[in-house]
């Protein structure tokens, strides 16, 4: 039981936010020492860790460096100085880089090695393949290099974020003068791995960091290379934009981009083997202490091998799949769909197309009189959304996209695209000053024979077909009437002055959504104390906010049920006696990035279910515009109570349990048939896997009933779902079969 004392500590009641995305993180590393997953999956984890890594280092670690004013609180809601952050978060991660190492050049590279992919290292390739990398060094990467002296005449240069660098001291080659040190930066701008032709069947590879450094002594002529290492700086980049007083945003947004390599350094990654005294004079130039500085046994740079798992080798990678169509009539128009009933979306395993497909049509209807839609991230390359909005204002319709300029990492790629909006003759702007637009609606305003219509897409996840591919979420097309009139409320709301306050039906941050749902909880732990049906389901990707935390403590305290399935980050402490005994926890990670928000009351058994774009956490509360749209159809709200959400919580393949003391584990199967989330949603795309019966809907989560029915609109049953056998000790081992080496053609 907790005591009185145990109530009000920070540290008992909260997991710190920093340690909690590390953990995940760890998740997401634990993957790719699945033996079961094929090597090309388990080397993407193992770059996507990487890359995580890096954000947190370039965002959070550098946020907790910054200068604290001596009038603001410098505690972390659970207690921690920024000092002890750091020195935790330090202490992890050497603990996590330690376990990824031997994964990768013990056992991913060697597989991927087997089956003919190969990354050699310089020094163990024949002389013909020295020569072929000589020529490719004198041609291409000589004339890019520019060599940085290192003394009195030349200061320490500034090196680019993230950059790969070589550590050089060099030696007079006559053996008259002192060592001297310099500093060749690796050209981003060429291929990392260097492809190896006409070598034995299969993909060959050198890191090109390898063959710089071995022709380094061409940069310096007269001297010699005595030492030489690689190392890489990160530096930080939680910058704020000074909106208030931009005249121009865009160009106040460039100007902050130009300040993330230019930002203090907050890590230096160096190998195992580099001088101490080397090191040790790197870092101070750097302005970082011994602790700021990590021993990496990895390649630097790791999510650059990203570009392996694009090669053609089916049989080192997940399946492919094709994600379903919706139903509907022959020559059946979206808008004539749309009208019949709502339409749910659920990607990757519905297709995005009927969300493209949407803005494309109503770009050449012309019935069709406007388009207005919110961009926060779109695909980096050619996105059909931007096109369908360019020919749909060059068709004279009344167009409007909400550009979120300072959606992190994804600056540049909408600066671009607000441009080429603006020269087809899109109505751009950039949101409300002080607040990130994170909604994603689409509205589509259309003249009909009973009057005008519109049409509405909201969406948990990004207007981007590519990572509707790679991340799971949710979308709901739908013309009711009062969705149709708050969405253009929120766009009158974005684009103009406006005060309004009232909605009919969606929740909006940051005026009133944490309110409204701490009412939703309250209302949960009445139903409770009258003895009525009391449950909450939340799915999310983050939960850090500590009012909605507290909220939740209280129902569980009055016997409300609640279980939340959080992907990353959760400072909540499930399980704790006389705190938080009602409330379990768990996070999956799998195939697919878990980004669906999905928020279910059981309301006394008048069920409510909500979709919507943010998390629980106090941004998306206080510094974010975003959504909660409620499902009112009632099909789709049964099959998002009984075919995704008890799904996720019966998962005991990819699932891990958050406990009380904020680790997690992995939920034990102890005899039962293994179920998967994903694989159960892909086998509806993906048939030949194996059938099992998996779940019958529990009675704490009864089915809604149509309005002004008596009999459930959904019969509870048995719902048989494709799942993946057991194996019972038949594991794949990923050798290369005979005659099977080489990639697919």
């Amino acid at each position: 039981m907790t005591t009185p004392d145990q109530m009000h500590d920070p540290a008992s009641r909260l997991v710190n936010r920093e340690l909690s995305w590390l953990a995940f993180n760890e998740r997401v590393l634990e993957e790719a020492f699945d033996p079961l997953k094929p090597p090309l999956e388990r080397l993407k984890f193992l770059c996507i860790f990487a890359t995580n890594l890096a954000e947190f280092f370039l965002i959070r670690v550098a946020g907790l460096k910054h200068p604290i004013p001596a009038d603001v609180a410098d505690l972390s809601p659970d207690g921690l100085s920024p000092a002890e952050q750091i020195r935790q978060i330090h202490s992890r991660v050497r603990e996590l880089v330690a376990r990824r190492d031997p994964c990768l050049l013990e056992g991913v590279l060697p597989t991927l090695a087997r089956f003919g992919i190969v990354v050699h290292p310089y020094r163990d390739l024949q002389a013909e393949a020295q020569q072929v990398l000589s020529r490719y060094f004198a041609s291409e990467v000589f004339p890019v290099v520019t060599p940085l002296a290192v003394d009195p005449g030349h200061p320490f240069p500034h090196l680019l974020n993230l950059g790969l660098n070589l550590a050089l001291v060099l030696d007079p080659q006559r053996g008259q003068g002192e060592p001297v040190f310099a500093v060749l930066q690796v050209p981003s701008v060429l291929p990392r791995l260097v492809p190896l032709r006409d070598m034995r069947p299969g993909h060959h590879f050198v890191p090109l960091e390898e063959v710089t450094a071995h022709h380094a002594v061409e940069f310096f002529p007269g001297y010699k290379v005595r030492i030489g290492f690689p190392f890489r700086v990160t530096r930080d980049a939680d910058f704020e934009i000074a909106e208030a007083e931009a005249d121009d945003l865009i160009q106040s947004v460039q100007q902050s981009l130009r300040m993330r390599d230019k930002g203090a350094a907050v890590r230096l990654e160096v190998p195992p083997d580099a001088p101490a005294e080397l090191v040790d004079g790197l870092a101070a130039d750097l302005g970082l202490d011994p602790t700021d500085v990590f021993r990496v046994q990895a390649p630097l740079n790791l999510a650059d091998f990203m570009r392996l798992t694009e090669l053609d080798y089916p049989a080192l990678k997940d399946p492919a799949f094709t994600p379903r169509a919706i139903g509907r009539e022959k020559g059946e128009s979206l808008f004539t769909r749309a009208r019949n009933a709502d339409i749910l979306l659920h990607h990757p395993y519905d297709s995005f197309d009927p969300v493209v497909e949407l803005i494309t049509q109503a770009a050449e209807d012309p019935r069709v009189l406007a388009i207005k839609q919110t961009l926060y991230r779109t695909a980096g390359g050619d996105s059909p959304i931007i096109r369908a909005l360019a020919r749909a204002a060059e068709n004279g319709k009344q167009v409007t996209a909400l550009v979120e300029l300072k959606a992190r990492f994804d600056e540049k790629a909408n600066i671009r695209w607000a441009r080429a909006l603006e020269d087809a003759g899109v109505h751009v702007v950039y949101g409300l000053i002080g607040l990130k637009t994170h909604c994603k609606i689409a509205l589509v305003v259309r003249k009909e024979e009973d009057g005008i219509r519109r049409y509405v897409h909201m969406s948990t996840g990004n207007y981007n077909h590519w990572t509707a591919r790679l991340y799971t979420d949710l979308g709901l097309i739908t013309c009711r009437p009062e969705i149709g009139a708050d969405a253009t409320q929120l766009f009158n709301l974005l684009t103009g002055y406006s005060l309004f306050e009232s909605w009919k039906k969606t929740l909006v941050s940051p005026r009133g959504m944490r309110t409204r749902l701490m009412e939703l909880v309250a209302r949960e732990i009445e139903h409770a104390r009258a003895g009525r049906s009391a449950r909450i389901v939340a799915k999310m990707n983050s939960l850090a906010d500590t009012r909605m935390i507290s909220a939740l403590y209280d129902a569980s305290r009055a016997g409300v049920s609640i279980d939340l399935i959080v992907r990353s980050i959760c400072c909540l402490r499930p399980g704790v006696p006389g705190l938080s005994e009602n409330i379990r926890v768990i996070s999956i990670v799998g195939r697919f990035l878990e980004h669906e928000r999905i928020f279910y009351f059981s309301n006394g058994g008048q069920e409510e279910v909500y979709l919507g774009s943010g998390d629980w956490m106090e941004r998306n509360f206080d510094r974010r515009v975003d959504i909660l749209f409620p499902i009112d159809d009632v099909a789709i709200k049964n099959r998002l109570i009984d075919h995704i959400l008890l799904l996720n919580l019966m998962d005991n393949v990819q699932v891990r349990e958050l406990t009380p003391d904020g680790t997690y584990r992995r939920r034990q199967l102890e005899g039962r048939a293994p179920i998967s989330v994903q694989e159960i949603l892909l086998s509806d795309v993906t048939p030949q896997l194996g059938t099992a019966t998996v779940f019958v809907r529990p009675p704490s989560m009864k089915p809604a009933t149509a309005p002004g029915t008596q009999s459930p609109a959904h019969v509870p049953r048995p719902v048989r779902r494709r799942v993946r056998a057991p194996k019972h000790g038949i594991l794949p081992t990923y050798l290369p079969p005979p005659g099977d080496a080489g990639p697919a053609t």
